[in-house]
């Protein structure tokens, strides 16, 4: 398993847990906002984790830390994660995993197999404006689809969030986005940040006002839905 970082805690990535996490390297999009260009684009450039290391940090949190967040990059690329989720819950931890959803027989394999306690799926835009946000010309929505009814359709713990990006995002995204995760249990809308390290140029944040527009809307169909990050 390719490991390109370890944040070695984090009180917010995992809801109600002390966790750290841990980076994989590769994505099969290029959403022009990404805010980890460096791992999308250049994953083989950076220093890499040796999986030894990691799971030597591992060893020494136990009764520390609750759980490992699995982030990217896009860790479902990675046809070694089972395995790697499965030493991870050997140690006693609970897995958080973060994924695009565009994979959904592989996850649905890591959740039908009992491997991740709390998935986080990013739903990048409403459908018409889905490619554009990936920046994948050719990504199939219903992928997206199937992935989004696994998780509302399962037993395990989960979220759905979108960065909202001005210059990328409109009202009729929300209008669909409401359409398509109506009922979900959670929903975030997120605020945009400039890293410093985007995949593309000429992006801004909604004003907290227009986020909140955005809110009423989701919230019709999904009364949970929050801002997070305004």
């Amino acid at each position: 398993m390719k490991l390109m970082g370890l944040q070695k805690l984090t009180l917010l990535d995992f809801p109600g847990k002390m966790a750290c996490t841990v980076f994989t390297g590769g994505c099969n999009f290029r959403c022009p906002f990404c805010h980890n260009a460096s791992l999308v684009l250049r994953p083989g450039e950076g220093a890499e984790l040796p999986e030894a290391e990691f799971f030597a940090f591992l060893h020494k949190r136990t009764g520390l830390l609750d759980g490992v967040c699995v982030t990217g990059g896009e860790p479902l690329l990675n046809p070694e994660l089972p395995e790697f989720l499965a030493k991870i819950r050997e140690l006693g931890y609970l897995v958080k995993l973060d994924t695009n959803g565009s994979f959904p027989d592989r996850l649905g394999a890591i959740l039908a197999a009992g491997l991740a306690d709390y998935v986080a799926m990013d739903v990048k835009a409403g459908r018409a404006n889905y490619r554009a946000a990936a920046g994948c010309p050719e990504l199939e929505t219903e992928r997206i689809s199937r992935s989004i009814r696994l998780l509302t359709g399962g037993q395990t713990g989960y979220e759905f969030r979108t960065t909202v990006v001005k210059g990328l995002h409109t009202q009729a995204d929300f209008t669909d986005l409401a359409a398509w995760l109506a009922g979900a249990e959670r929903y975030f809308l997120q605020g945009f940040v400039d890293s410093g390290d985007l995949i593309g140029t000429g992006y801004a944040a909604f004003s907290p006002a227009e986020m909140r527009a955005f809110l009423a809307i989701v919230q019709q169909t999904v009364p949970n839905a929050e801002l997070r990050g305004i």
